[in-house]
């Protein structure tokens, strides 16, 4: 799962688990106790969402298949943005907020936050928000940008440049896998957050 799966998982009306969802990859386990408690809890709310999803059978048949195609180690992180793309191409079956409404929501309650970010993540923050990663994960330029994005981020190599080409290629196959996951992931955390 990727940022908008993250968020969209946190509970809307607790600002503290969102921020700390959005923020968990850049805390590192010893850092956790500087953050308040709420946002402790969507620290490790994002922790078992991640360890949910790696685990999962359906994201390791998605995660083989992305392999096979030569991506490698970066096969999961590949699979978290087609995930994303899957659910911001079908947002309106998964909320009656539209997810430009969603994006603008958010974005204003992160960036009222951003002091209380750690450093990397106040710097992406603006690029985030101008561009609406979230809203263009829609469509594939969208996920072409931030696969090239990663791509530059990660050891040379990675091929996740050329990725969103697997994805139109096997558009059903990876689109069956969102859909047969993504009902699971959100129960599962309905069952974590109660």
């Amino acid at each position: 799962m990727n940022f908008l799966a993250h968020l969209y998982l946190s509970d809307p009306a607790d600002p503290d688990l969102l921020l700390g969802n959005f923020i968990a990859d850049s805390v590192p386990g010893r850092q956790l106790e500087a953050y308040l408690p709420g946002v402790q809890c969507g620290i490790r709310l994002h922790r078992l969402i991640d360890t949910y999803t790696d685990q999962h059978p359906v994201v390791r048949r998605t995660t083989a298949r992305l392999r096979e195609a030569g991506y490698g180690k970066y096969a999961g992180v590949v699979s978290d943005v087609f995930f994303d793309h899957f659910l911001a191409r079908n947002f309106p079956e998964f909320s009656a907020e539209p997810l430009l409404d969603f994006t603008q929501r958010v974005f204003a309650l992160l960036l009222s936050r951003q002091a209380e970010m750690p450093a990397r993540v106040q710097q992406f923050l603006p690029y985030l928000v101008r561009d609406n990663w979230l809203l263009r994960y829609a469509d594939f330029e969208g996920v072409g940008q931030s696969l090239r994005g990663l791509s530059r981020r990660a050891s040379p190599g990675s091929g996740m440049e050329t990725a969103v080409a697997e994805l139109q290629r096997n558009y059903a196959a990876y689109e069956a896998d969102f859909r047969e996951f993504w009902p699971q992931v959100r129960a599962y955390v309905g069952t974590v957050r109660s």
